[in-house]
């Protein structure tokens, strides 16, 4: 393993970085640091979050600034005020013993007047959000005119982000010549275009893993179970972990919030991180969380973007995200700097299929984990309190004067009887949950001939889907959905669900909840943003499928129909038919029932 000095680092950067308790460079750095060093080409360098692209890109940008032009020469984009203020600080820290060097964080959510005259006073390193750059751009308070290195860091959640437009804006004001380093966890093909659009020098490819890998740091378990039971599943979990520190991925702000406000109920140390809290509300809780004062963060994707905190020892996906690039965000934050992490999956069983894509594409195999039992999570606390006590640190000055009126309080206790009774007071209402609580079950696959039936329950429903007649209002569309009063939605929760899963802001028509679908109406402007939102989401385990009202479809386009009718035909028969269907009643009634699944 090489040294940070092998790998042509500064000595005076080596003396800060030293201070702050690095001493080997970690894979990224060994692969990025010398190139940066001695080559002009431009990179892209592939690698997990965590992994240290940080001081990778950073170590080589500071020893490179020529300090005495007091202008910005290099430009950090990032996705979110939470990362750019996190590189920001570590450059700062990195940067402790090179004089008159000054790194600006520029993101939105602070004085812009503040970042405006830092600029005035000169900076030599601009770390900044999209949104906040062009800002100052279009003020006229930022020139990119002497910037000789672009990094493009955590790119592909940028892009998922929607700054693309932003990014080709900020470019286009640095000169053509600048170095170009582009830092990203996968390579989905909207990053491959900004490297074939903007990098013109080559560019070095450094992997580190497989693109799109998951960590090797990191163990992938699913857990599953049926859709009603996947809180009860998250109780368990979290309590089968006595040491757990990890972030709880939700898919909605309103299911992030129902959660968090659930597990705060049962008594867990728990917080909620979403869209919906204002900027001080966020820092806030990231700040208890950083420090540990809660266990628990359940957090949407957008909330966690650019969250960067060590330590995590697990990642909880409270169902799966829909894109494998969002899965291998998640788990990338657990497991970093070398220590070890579990993600975990808690998923229904129509979940499955994306369970084998995700493996595909991470090349990492998930284990199938077995809910905990009651006693096997009360023995686990058991011996957690156990090894607690033996380690904790007994600070004999603080407590000598004490100690005395202790031990004549609790004389007539034998040494059993204490230990009994700090074992009741830590786990009494962990006992009497689990001594009442039911087992959770493991749903089973259909059978193959449910699997047969499937399909023709499918297109019966199907051609229940026309608009029952009715017509939308001018410059309406009418939109079918299939979920209804069976799975207790009522307009109010369905506007809940379009306002949750469409990014803007959209008016909703006219609403009819039906036994097992529902129709809603909106602007024929918003209809494909609408479908491609709601497609595939879920509420409450149920996946969600959105499409054009059908109206009154021609014969020629209603080929449900017709078959619905054939079918319907087919049962009026009393021939072979009612004789399979007497073999079929008579196998169920011998014990050959289907199972039944969620």
């Amino acid at each position: 393993m090489k040294t940070f000095e092998e790998l042509g680092v500064a000595a005076n950067i080596r003396k800060a970085i030293e201070e702050m308790g690095y001493e080997n460079p970690m894979p990224v750095q060994e692969e990025v640091i010398p190139y940066l060093l001695g080559e002009t080409n431009d990179v892209i360098a592939l690698a997990q979050t965590g992994t240290g692209k940080t001081a990778a890109f950073g170590l080589p940008l500071l020893q490179k600034i020529d300090v005495k032009e007091n202008v910005p020469q290099a430009l950090i984009l990032c996705p979110t005020r939470e990362l750019c203020l996190q590189i920001a600080s570590d450059l700062a820290d990195y940067s402790k013993y090179i004089e008159k060097l000054r790194v600006l964080p520029v993101y939105g959510g602070s004085s812009i007047e503040s970042q405006i005259k830092s600029l005035k006073r000169g900076v030599q390193i601009i770390v900044a959000t999209p949104g906040r750059l062009i800002d100052l751009i279009n003020r006229k308070t930022v020139d990119l005119a002497n910037i000789r290195y672009v990094v493009l860091d955590e790119a592909d959640e940028m892009l998922n982000m929607g700054f693309m437009e932003s990014i080709d804006a900020i470019l286009e004001k640095v000169p053509e010549e600048r170095l170009m380093l582009l830092f990203s966890a996968t390579m989905p093909k909207e990053v491959a275009k900004i490297t074939r659009k903007y990098m013109n020098n080559d560019p070095k490819e450094i992997t580190i893993g497989r693109k799109n890998e998951g960590s090797s740091t990191v163990k992938h378990v699913y857990y599953m179970v049926h859709a009603k039971d996947k809180y009860l599943a998250l109780k368990r979990i979290a309590d089968y972990y006595p040491s757990i520190y990890g972030i709880i991925f939700c898919r909605t702000r309103k299911e992030t919030q129902e959660i968090a406000d659930r597990l705060i109920q049962d008594g867990y140390n728990a917080d909620s991180l979403h869209g919906d809290l204002s900027q001080a509300q966020r820092d806030y809780v990231m700040q208890k969380f950083r420090i540990r004062n809660l266990q628990l963060l359940v957090a949407t994707d957008v909330a966690a973007r650019g969250l960067d905190v060590d330590s995590l020892t697990h990642v909880i996906n409270y169902g799966l995200p829909d894109d494998i690039e969002s899965y291998t965000h998640r788990s990338g934050r657990t497991g970093r700097a070398g220590k070890t992490g579990t993600s975990i999956s808690i998923v229904h069983l129509k979940e499955k299929g994306k369970i084998r894509e995700i493996e595909k594409i991470i090349n990492k195999k998930f284990e199938q984990g077995v809910i905990p039992s009651g006693e096997a999570i009360c023995e686990k606390q058991l011996f957690s309190l156990v090894d607690r006590i033996e380690k904790v640190k007994v600070n004999e000055e603080e407590i000598a004067d004490l100690l005395p009126s202790v031990y004549r309080k609790l004389d007539w206790l034998e040494k059993e009887d204490i230990i009994k009774r700090v074992m009741a007071l830590e786990f009494n209402r962990l006992i009497e949950y689990y001594r009442d609580a039911e087992e959770i079950d493991t749903p089973q696959e259909r059978s193959s001939r449910d699997q047969k039936e499937y399909p023709r329950r499918k297109d019966r429903e199907r051609n229940d889907r026309s608009s029952g007649g009715r017509t939308a209002e001018r410059g309406y569309s009418r939109l079918f959905i299939n979920i209804g009063r069976t799975d207790n939605v009522n307009p109010a929760t369905l506007m809940g669900l379009v306002n949750d899963f469409v990014p803007d802001k959209i008016s909703i028509g006219r609403i009819d909840i039906m036994q097992n679908f529902s129709f809603f109406e909106v602007p024929e402007r918003d209809v494909q943003k609408v479908i491609k939102s709601l497609n595939r989401q879920e509420e409450k385990g149920r996946r969600i499928s959105v499409e054009l009202a059908q109206g009154n479809p021609s014969p020629r386009n209603n080929y449900n129909a017709q078959r619905f009718d054939r079918d319907r035909g087919m049962k009026k028969d009393s021939g072979s038919r009612n004789q399979n269907q007497k073999n079929s009643d008579k196998g169920h009634r011998k014990g050959n029932r289907k199972p039944k699944f969620s």
